[in-house]
């Protein structure tokens, strides 16, 4: 089978990749940071129109997205809404003309509308329901990054910690989040590519670990992993999110499960980022 992944070098993408070619399929990559012809910005670009009509799946999970420290920088610039507005025109654009069927990667925060990036999301799953795609809602999946100034903050705290021993906060840590392993995500994915004829696409299919945590707990396990770290957190509250609490829709657990622990995920990161 012809996957396409945009994104595929990002932290949902790359491992999605190794693990579909390790089923024996045939993978396209695309992004950006393969190259300028690999910006799906670019409207009408001729190599993404070669690539989706070669494909017999795709997977839409690029976006311009980081971790809270990102989003809470840029998603209320001009910059920021151009750029994701322009991935989603050019990619569904293309997608509605080969009438491939595809996955759309959206966010436990399209329904929070005071999030430029939560209602960017929520418009890409009004896309995918006209063109009768499958929306999966992601929440905070994480893997090795190496894009320091996007860093999501697992991968944040372990480069914090393994290069100063010291791992400053951004809040006080009370906020608590759902966290899954980008290996999980990916047998997933890989899962809902296989039964997405049969899917009820009127349903929500949240791909979440379903156990909360609190962000010190993070920086906490992080730490037991660099003996003498200090954890330093902030005054303030989540600026992001809010604090607002969705809770997952359960529907997926009858096709998949979650496998890694947090600590176990953690320390697969830490391996791979040595």
């Amino acid at each position: 089978m012809n996957y396409l992944v945009l994104g595929s070098a990002g932290q949902i993408g790359s491992p999605l990749c190794t693990f579909l070619r390790g089923q024996g399929h045939n993978v396209f990559e695309f992004d950006i940071l393969n190259g300028e012809n690999e910006d799906l910005r670019i409207h009408r670009n001729s190599n993404l129109s070669k690539k989706m009509a070669a494909a017999d799946f795709v997977f839409f999970l690029a976006f311009d997205v980081g971790g809270s420290r990102y989003l809470e920088k840029h998603q209320d610039s001009f910059q920021f809404l151009q750029n994701n507005v322009s991935i989603m025109e050019n990619v569904f654009h293309e997608l509605n003309i080969h009438k491939t069927p595809f996955i759309f990667a959206s966010s436990q925060m399209s329904n929070m509308t005071y999030s430029p990036y939560g209602t960017a999301k929520a418009i890409g799953e009004k896309y995918t329901d006209t063109l009768g795609g499958l929306t999966v809602k992601f929440w905070n999946v994480y893997a090795t990054e190496h894009d320091e100034d996007k860093a999501h903050v697992i991968t944040d705290f372990i480069i914090k910690a393994k290069n100063n021993k010291r791992i400053d906060m951004l809040t006080d840590g009370s906020e608590v989040r759902q966290f899954l392993h980008g290996d999980d995500c990916s047998k997933c994915l890989y899962k809902l590519s296989h039964k997405f004829e049969k899917l009820d696409k009127k349903l929500e299919y949240h791909t979440t670990s379903f156990e909360w945590v609190s962000i010190l707990k993070i920086a906490q396990i992080i730490a037991e992993q660099f003996p003498g770290t200090e954890i330093i957190p902030a005054e303030r509250k989540d600026n992001v999110q809010l604090n607002k609490r969705n809770e997952p829709d359960s529907s997926i657990l009858r096709l998949w499960k979650p496998e890694i622990s947090i600590k176990e995920g953690i320390i697969k990161v830490i391996k791979e980022m040595k």
